[in-house]
Protein backbone atom coordinates (compact mmCIF):
# COMPACT_ATOMS: atom_id res chain seq x y z
CA UNK A 1 0.00 0.00 0.00
CA UNK A 2 1.37 3.41 -0.96
CA UNK A 3 1.85 6.18 1.57
CA UNK A 4 -0.98 8.23 0.04
CA UNK A 5 -3.46 5.35 0.33
CA UNK A 6 -2.29 4.70 3.90
CA UNK A 7 -2.97 8.30 4.93
CA UNK A 8 -6.33 8.25 3.14
CA UNK A 9 -7.31 5.10 5.05
CA UNK A 10 -6.14 6.65 8.32
CA UNK A 11 -8.14 9.80 7.59
CA UNK A 12 -11.24 7.73 6.76
CA UNK A 13 -10.87 5.78 10.01
CA UNK A 14 -10.59 8.99 11.99
CA UNK A 15 -13.54 10.54 10.15
CA UNK A 16 -15.64 7.46 10.88
CA UNK A 17 -14.72 7.15 14.54
CA UNK A 18 -15.08 10.88 15.23
CA UNK A 19 -18.29 11.56 13.33
CA UNK A 20 -20.27 8.35 12.73
CA UNK A 21 -22.32 8.64 15.92
CA UNK A 22 -23.03 12.31 15.29
CA UNK A 23 -24.02 11.62 11.66
CA UNK A 24 -26.33 8.80 12.65
CA UNK A 25 -28.04 11.08 15.18
CA UNK A 26 -28.38 13.82 12.57
CA UNK A 27 -29.89 11.34 10.14
CA UNK A 28 -32.23 9.95 12.82
CA UNK A 29 -33.58 13.48 13.36
CA UNK A 30 -34.02 13.96 9.61
CA UNK A 31 -35.51 10.55 8.83
CA UNK A 32 -37.37 9.76 12.06
CA UNK A 33 -36.20 6.14 12.00
CA UNK A 34 -33.11 4.78 13.70
CA UNK A 35 -32.78 1.78 11.34
CA UNK A 36 -32.93 3.95 8.20
CA UNK A 37 -30.51 6.39 9.86
CA UNK A 38 -28.03 3.58 10.54
CA UNK A 39 -28.28 2.35 6.94
CA UNK A 40 -27.96 5.86 5.56
CA UNK A 41 -24.91 6.59 7.76
CA UNK A 42 -23.22 3.46 6.42
CA UNK A 43 -24.14 4.44 2.86
CA UNK A 44 -22.70 7.90 3.49
CA UNK A 45 -19.36 6.48 4.58
CA UNK A 46 -19.38 4.06 1.67
CA UNK A 47 -19.87 7.03 -0.66
CA UNK A 48 -17.03 8.86 1.09
CA UNK A 49 -14.83 5.78 0.75
CA UNK A 50 -15.41 5.63 -3.00
CA UNK A 51 -15.03 9.38 -3.54
CA UNK A 52 -11.86 11.00 -4.77
CA UNK A 53 -11.72 13.69 -2.11
CA UNK A 54 -8.51 13.95 -0.11
CA UNK A 55 -9.87 13.26 3.38
CA UNK A 56 -6.61 14.26 4.99
CA UNK A 57 -7.18 17.90 3.96
CA UNK A 58 -10.90 17.98 4.82
CA UNK A 59 -11.52 21.10 6.93
CA UNK A 60 -15.26 20.84 7.66
CA UNK A 61 -15.97 17.13 8.02
CA UNK A 62 -19.50 17.48 9.36
CA UNK A 63 -20.49 19.85 6.57
CA UNK A 64 -19.06 17.39 4.05
CA UNK A 65 -20.84 14.43 5.65
CA UNK A 66 -24.18 16.26 5.78
CA UNK A 67 -23.81 17.19 2.12
CA UNK A 68 -23.13 13.58 1.13
CA UNK A 69 -25.91 12.27 3.39
CA UNK A 70 -28.32 14.93 2.13
CA UNK A 71 -27.74 13.82 -1.45
CA UNK A 72 -28.34 10.21 -0.43
CA UNK A 73 -31.60 11.23 1.26
CA UNK A 74 -32.71 12.94 -1.95
CA UNK A 75 -31.74 9.89 -4.02
CA UNK A 76 -33.64 7.64 -1.61
CA UNK A 77 -36.74 9.86 -1.71
CA UNK A 78 -36.61 9.86 -5.50
CA UNK A 79 -36.27 6.07 -5.58
CA UNK A 80 -39.20 5.62 -3.17
CA UNK A 81 -41.36 7.95 -5.28
CA UNK A 82 -40.51 6.03 -8.45
CA UNK A 83 -41.28 2.76 -6.66
CA UNK A 84 -44.65 4.05 -5.46
CA UNK A 85 -45.59 5.31 -8.94
CA UNK A 86 -44.48 2.05 -10.55
CA UNK A 87 -46.56 -0.02 -8.14
CA UNK A 88 -49.59 2.25 -8.66
CA UNK A 89 -49.19 1.94 -12.43
CA UNK A 90 -48.73 -1.82 -12.16
CA UNK A 91 -51.96 -2.08 -10.17
CA UNK A 92 -53.85 0.11 -12.65
CA UNK A 93 -52.62 -1.90 -15.65
CA UNK A 94 -52.97 -5.38 -14.17
CA UNK A 95 -55.79 -4.96 -11.70
CA UNK A 96 -55.82 -5.27 -7.96
CA UNK A 97 -55.98 -9.09 -8.07
CA UNK A 98 -52.88 -9.52 -10.26
CA UNK A 99 -49.74 -10.91 -8.68
CA UNK A 100 -47.35 -8.07 -7.89
CA UNK A 101 -43.90 -8.12 -9.46
CA UNK A 102 -41.21 -10.00 -7.58
CA UNK A 103 -38.92 -8.08 -5.25
CA UNK A 104 -36.04 -8.59 -7.67
CA UNK A 105 -38.05 -7.28 -10.62
CA UNK A 106 -39.27 -4.33 -8.56
CA UNK A 107 -35.70 -3.40 -7.56
CA UNK A 108 -34.45 -3.66 -11.15
CA UNK A 109 -37.31 -1.62 -12.61
CA UNK A 110 -37.18 1.03 -9.89
CA UNK A 111 -33.40 1.42 -10.24
CA UNK A 112 -33.75 1.77 -14.01
CA UNK A 113 -36.61 4.27 -13.74
CA UNK A 114 -34.79 6.26 -11.05
CA UNK A 115 -31.71 6.44 -13.26
CA UNK A 116 -33.79 7.63 -16.21
CA UNK A 117 -35.44 10.24 -13.97
CA UNK A 118 -32.03 11.38 -12.77
CA UNK A 119 -30.70 11.62 -16.31
CA UNK A 120 -33.66 13.76 -17.34
CA UNK A 121 -33.98 15.95 -14.24
CA UNK A 122 -32.01 18.88 -15.68
CA UNK A 123 -34.05 19.07 -18.86
CA UNK A 124 -36.78 21.67 -19.31
CA UNK A 125 -40.33 20.38 -18.89
CA UNK A 126 -41.41 19.97 -22.54
CA UNK A 127 -38.35 18.03 -23.78
CA UNK A 128 -38.55 15.76 -20.72
CA UNK A 129 -42.27 15.14 -21.16
CA UNK A 130 -41.91 14.57 -24.91
CA UNK A 131 -39.16 12.03 -24.34
CA UNK A 132 -41.10 10.15 -21.66
CA UNK A 133 -44.32 10.10 -23.68
CA UNK A 134 -42.41 8.82 -26.70
CA UNK A 135 -40.20 6.22 -25.04
CA UNK A 136 -42.24 5.07 -22.04
CA UNK A 137 -45.80 5.56 -23.24
CA UNK A 138 -45.11 4.65 -26.87
CA UNK A 139 -47.09 7.63 -28.10
CA UNK A 140 -46.68 9.01 -31.61
CA UNK A 141 -45.04 12.35 -32.22
CA UNK A 142 -48.40 13.67 -33.47
CA UNK A 143 -50.11 12.70 -30.19
CA UNK A 144 -47.29 14.28 -28.18
CA UNK A 145 -47.42 17.45 -30.30
CA UNK A 146 -51.17 17.76 -29.69
CA UNK A 147 -50.77 17.32 -25.94
CA UNK A 148 -47.85 19.74 -25.63
CA UNK A 149 -49.33 22.27 -28.05
CA UNK A 150 -46.33 22.25 -30.39
CA UNK A 151 -45.52 21.02 -33.89
CA UNK A 152 -44.42 17.49 -34.72
CA UNK A 153 -41.02 18.84 -35.79
CA UNK A 154 -40.66 20.48 -32.36
CA UNK A 155 -41.43 17.13 -30.69
CA UNK A 156 -38.68 15.54 -32.79
CA UNK A 157 -36.28 18.25 -31.60
CA UNK A 158 -37.36 17.75 -27.98
CA UNK A 159 -36.79 13.98 -28.13
CA UNK A 160 -33.43 14.46 -29.86
CA UNK A 161 -32.45 17.04 -27.24
CA UNK A 162 -33.36 14.62 -24.44
CA UNK A 163 -31.35 11.80 -26.02
CA UNK A 164 -28.33 14.06 -26.47
CA UNK A 165 -28.66 15.28 -22.90
CA UNK A 166 -28.65 11.69 -21.60
CA UNK A 167 -25.62 10.89 -23.74
CA UNK A 168 -23.80 13.98 -22.45
CA UNK A 169 -24.56 13.07 -18.82
CA UNK A 170 -23.38 9.50 -19.34
CA UNK A 171 -20.21 10.61 -21.12
CA UNK A 172 -19.41 13.04 -18.32
CA UNK A 173 -19.19 10.06 -15.99
CA UNK A 174 -22.26 10.99 -13.97
CA UNK A 175 -24.31 8.06 -15.21
CA UNK A 176 -24.57 4.50 -13.97
CA UNK A 177 -21.33 2.90 -12.86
Amino acid sequence: MGAGRYYQNEALGALYSNHHGWLQGWLRNKLGCSQRAADMAQDTFLRVLTSRIDLYTLREPRAYLTTVAGRLIIDDARRRKVERIYLETWGALHGETAVAPSSETLVEVVELLAEVARLLEDLPDKPRRAFLMSRLDGRSYAEIAAELGVSVSMVKKYVARALLHCLDVLEDGEGPE
